[in-house]
């Protein structure tokens, strides 16, 4: 079923063949040569910023006609604060996306998604996850009232985002396999059962990740130097330089900040394409950050583009590096995240060491899930047994 949308010209296209679409429900490849697709939004009206949440960018947006109204947790407008103590040779910003709904960034790609198909006509949706997609793909299906079938990898995904899925009330369904064999099978199923697919290969979610750099800009009142992202899959770093790109198009900016990715070292397919031109594949990934556990992923010609064409850098850190910028982000900052979301800082050493990232630049870390995300992380730090107030006094001794 063909869509009219408000205020815009939306078509897809492809990175590599620059073939163009007419936008459909399920197309999401380029029939001349297999690449993703991307969305391209040309607003014919002015470009205006208004209302709440994801939907004010709507102008920039690919938002349905009247009639098909918006789905929306009033995700987005996250806290932007600024770091007192963890970087001390940079002006520091945490771009705090666990605030949204269900405590992660993922959650605006799910708004824009969700309302594409469910415009589309969809009573059934499909997402592989490590679990926070799970999370956000179950409460905006069922803010639409759609049902919503996840994929996860067994016994990999942290609980604390298991149980927000079950709670949404979305059909679980484990895999033997890894994440990205579930993603393989969504991927077909979606096809086969006229399910909507709501993993990133969806250029429709990335269209609602892209808002990141909106309210960067909006926040900050002009570009960043840098934005450091952790990737898993790598949808969002891409985003986030697509949202720029934008910005710099419509002469509201005037250059695109350099977009850093951090991968975990047990887990960096990315960086190692990167620096040796390799394929972009591990086959056990293996780290404690869940949420960028990914040995295959389906973003990286994205990921390597968006790096790429902002003079930018992929890195990877310890998981140890992990820990300990998460403590100090909690410990010095007041800033509760899940693993994940404290690789951009583990990193921040690195980058300065390097010369990726120079003294006195602005550079946002972007924060992409919420603390409470992954509570089997306390097991990883130490908790005192006292039996008196005398035992109490020597731990602040």
């Amino acid at each position: 079923m063909p869509l009219s949308f408000r205020s815009a010209n939306v078509e897809l296209y492809c990175l590599e063949c620059r073939a163009r679409y007419r936008p459909e429900p399920l197309l999401y490849k380029c029939r001349r040569c297999g690449s993703l697709l991307e969305a391209k939004v040309e607003p014919v009206e002015p470009v205006v910023f208004s209302g709440k949440g994801v939907w004010r960018y709507s102008s920039l947006l690919p938002t349905p006609m009247a009639g098909s109204e918006p789905v929306t947790l009033l995700e987005g407008q996250t806290p932007l604060i600024k770091a007192k103590r963890i970087a001390p040779r940079v002006e520091a910003y945490i771009k705090l996306e666990g605030s949204n709904p269900t405590g992660s960034f993922k959650d605006r790609g799910m708004a824009v998604a969700v309302t594409l198909g469910k415009a589309w006509g969809f009573w059934s949706a499909i997402a592989a996850s490590t679990g926070n997609t799970a999370a956000s793909a179950a409460a905006y299906t069922a803010r639409a009232g759609m049902k919503c079938l996840v994929l996860l990898p067994r016994g990999k995904v942290a609980p604390g985002k298991l149980f927000q899925a079950l709670l949404h009330g979305a059909i679980v369904a484990e895999i033997e396999e890894s994440f990205d064999e579930a993603v393989r099978v969504a991927e077909r199923a979606a096809w086969e059962l006229r399910l909507y697919p709501l993993n990133s290969f969806n250029p429709w979610r990335l269209e609602g990740q892209k808002t990141i750099a909106y309210e960067l800009f909006e926040q900050l009142g002009e570009e960043p130097d840098a934005v450091v992202v952790p990737v898993g899959n790598g949808g969002n770093i891409f985003a986030i330089w697509k949202g720029f790109a934008e910005l710099k198009d419509l002469g509201l900016i005037s250059n695109v900040p350099r977009m850093i990715g951090v991968q975990a070292e047990g887990a960096s397919p990315l960086v190692k394409a990167w620096r040796e031109g390799s394929d972009p594949v591990v086959e056990e990934p293996s780290t404690i950050a869940t949420a960028i556990r990914i040995g295959r992923p389906v973003n990286y010609k994205r990921v390597l583009r968006a790096v790429r064409e902002s003079r930018g850098a992929l890195v990877s850190v310890a998981d140890s590096m992990i820990l300990e910028a998460q403590k100090a982000l909690a410990a010095e900052e007041g800033i509760g995240v899940e693993p994940a979301s404290a690789a951009p800082l583990a990193a921040y050493e690195m980058l300065v060491n390097e010369g990726v990232i120079d003294r006195g630049e602005k550079v946002v870390f972007v924060a992409t899930g919420h603390a409470l995300k992954d509570p089997s992380v306390p097991l990883h730090y130490r908790i005192h047994r006292v039996a008196s107030i005398r035992d109490l006094a020597r731990l602040l001794e």
